[in-house]
């Protein structure tokens, strides 16, 4: 059994603040898959792995900002997560940013699941932002399905700036998987963004907006 504490003790507490999950049988049960979630608050962080690590029972790595790693309690969280940092913004790191992306796929190879929030950063606005082209370079190399999944309303549940989260509920919409192919083995940059450009228009018909990138 993956994550037993978390399983008793965060996810029953964590869903307080959902109200419902849609599409769930959407999800492989019997093969490894990609997450791709769109991102408005902290507290999108560890919801899927509530939502997924009870009923799966896999194991889940999240690709997270590295500077998260800087502070004690968040650095907890991630490893108990057992997440892979990457380097974005001012500390973007090309050549570690590759080998974060290796470690996934080994994670993939293994049966596990990889969480990735393609915009890099939080909405505050909950607008959906520009994908970046991660989820696809992976998916492909990996041969593995993404499951684009839309959270609406969890910027009320715990807003840019706040500590504590608020008397709000979120929901959470699972779609369908996205077998992404290509034809060369290694992707130009013309093909990683078409297919990055199919996970993020999934992904915002989820929460009911479009994707104009």
């Amino acid at each position: 059994m993956v994550y037993p504490i978390g399983k008793l003790i965060v996810a029953p507490i964590y869903k307080l603040w959902l109200r419902k999950v849609e599409g769930f049988d959407n999800v492989p049960e019997n093969e490894p898959f990609i997450i791709a979630v769109n991102h408005s608050s902290y507290y999108d962080t560890l919801l899927m792995y509530t939502i997924l690590i009870p009923k799966l029972n896999k194991q889940i790595h999240a690709l997270a900002n590295s500077r998260y790693w800087g502070s004690f309690s968040t650095r907890a969280i991630l490893k108990w997560g057992k997440c892979v940092p990457v380097y974005v913004g001012e500390e973007r790191d090309y050549k570690k940013n590759e080998q974060a992306l290796k470690k996934a796929f080994k994670y993939l190879k293994q049966g596990h699941l990889i969480q990735i929030f393609p915009e890099g950063t939080r909405s505050y606005d909950g607008k959906i932002k520009k994908g970046h082209s991660g989820t696809a370079r992976l998916a492909l190399k990996a041969k593995v399905p993404v499951i684009p999944v839309g959270i609406i309303g969890s910027g009320k549940v715990l807003p840019k700036g706040k500590m504590f989260l608020r008397l709000a509920r979120c929901e959470v919409k699972i779609g369908k998987p996205i077998y992404l192919k290509s034809n060369n083995k290694n992707p130009n940059e013309k093909e990683l963004e078409k297919a990055t450009r199919k996970v993020m228009k999934e992904i915002a018909k989820l929460i009911g907006q479009k994707y104009n990138y």
